[in-house]
C-alpha cells in the first residue's frame, strides 16, 4: 500500500494576487536571479499567464496516471506542476484534461514533458506551459509521489510555492519568501520606470548604468 497526503500549506491569496501583477522576468531578477525554470518550458499560447500555489506531482515518463490523480485532488486556484523526467516525446495532457482542470477552477498546468491538442487548448484558454508538443499517447501504469518536493525545469518546487508564468517563462517563489519577493519586484518596477524616464529625457545608457569606468577598465576605446 502506498499512502499519499494532499495536505500542505498554501500561501495567502493576497500574496498570490500581488505577485501576479509582476512578470516572470521581474520576479526572477528581484529575488536575486533565482527560481527560473528551463527556458524550454513555454506556454502553448503566448497570451497565457498564470499565478498560483504549486500542487506538485511526479509522473513516470509517458505515463499520466498521477497527473490525472493530481487534477482530481487539486483545489481551485492551484497550479498543477508535473515532473516527468523531461521526456519530450509524449502528449500527457490535452483538451479533455484541460476541461477537467478548468471546470475545477484550477489556475493552470506546468509540465516538463509534452502536451497535445494545442489548438483546442488555445481556444479553451486554460494556461498550459510545457517542454514540448507531441501527439504520442501515454499509459496509466505507475503510481508516484504527490504533494511532495519535485524538480521541474532544473528547479526545486515544493507544494505551496508560488508559480508565476507568462510568455517569457516560468519562475517559482518559495512560499516563505513571497512577501519579500513582492516588495522587491515593486522596487524593481519603480527603478526601471526611473531609467525609462531618464532615457526619454536624453540621458544615455553609458551614463545611467555607470558603464564608462567599466569599459575603461577593460581597455575599450571607442572612436567617434
Amino acid at each position: 500500500m502506498i499512502r499519499v497526503s494532499t495536505k500542505f500549506d498554501r500561501p495567502e491569496p493576497d500574496l498570490v494576487k500581488q505577485l501576479s501583477a509582476f512578470s516572470s522576468a521581474t520576479i526572477h531578477e528581484a529575488q536575486g536571479r533565482l527560481g527560473a525554470l528551463d527556458s524550454a518550458i513555454k506556454p502553448v499560447d503566448r497570451t497565457m499567464s498564470l499565478c498560483g500555489p504549486a500542487f506538485t506531482v511526479q509522473c513516470a515518463p509517458r505515463d499520466n496516471l498521477m497527473l490525472q490523480t493530481a487534477i482530481a485532488y487539486a483545489r481551485p486556484g492551484d497550479v498543477v506542476v508535473v515532473s516527468a523526467g523531461n521526456y519530450e516525446e509524449a502528449g500527457s495532457f490535452g483538451d479533455v484534461l484541460a476541461n477537467a482542470c478548468q471546470s475545477k477552477g484550477l489556475a493552470g498546468l506546468i509540465t516538463d514533458t509534452g502536451v497535445r491538442d494545442t489548438e483546442d487548448l488555445r481556444a479553451l484558454g486554460f494556461p498550459v506551459f510545457s517542454r514540448s508538443v507531441s501527439i504520442k499517447g501515454t499509459v496509466k501504469e505507475t503510481v508516484g509521489p504527490m504533494c511532495e518536493p519535485i524538480t521541474v525545469g532544473g528547479v526545486l518546487v515544493r507544494p505551496g510555492d508560488i508559480m508565476r508564468a507568462d510568455a517569457d517563462g516560468v519562475v517559482v517563489v518559495r512560499r516563505e519568501d513571497a512577501a519579500e519577493a513582492a516588495v522587491a519586484s515593486q522596487e524593481r518596477i519603480d527603478a526601471e520606470a526611473g531609467f525609462i524616464a531618464a532615457y526619454r529625457a536624453g540621458r544615455t545608457v553609458i551614463e545611467m548604468c555607470g558603464l564608462a569606468p567599466v569599459l575603461a577598465a577593460k581597455g575599450l576605446v571607442i572612436e567617434e
